[in-house]
């Protein structure tokens, strides 16, 4: 299981998920939409997220 908080990309959101990589990914996306307004998750905003995924043990 893999854990990203929000915060780490973006200062200040205290927003945190957990999960597979895949399912991170897709409540990151629906979370950068709805309280960031982001229109379009695109690659680099991924680069973002998976580079600060950590290891949940």
């Amino acid at each position: 299981m893999k854990r990203f908080r929000c915060g780490d990309v973006i200062p200040g959101c205290t927003a945190q998920f957990a999960g597979t990589e895949e399912d991170i990914l897709a409540q990151v996306g629906a979370h950068a939409r709805r309280d960031h307004g982001v229109a379009d998750v695109g690659p680099e905003l991924v680069v973002s997220v998976r580079a600060a995924l950590q290891d949940v043990h």
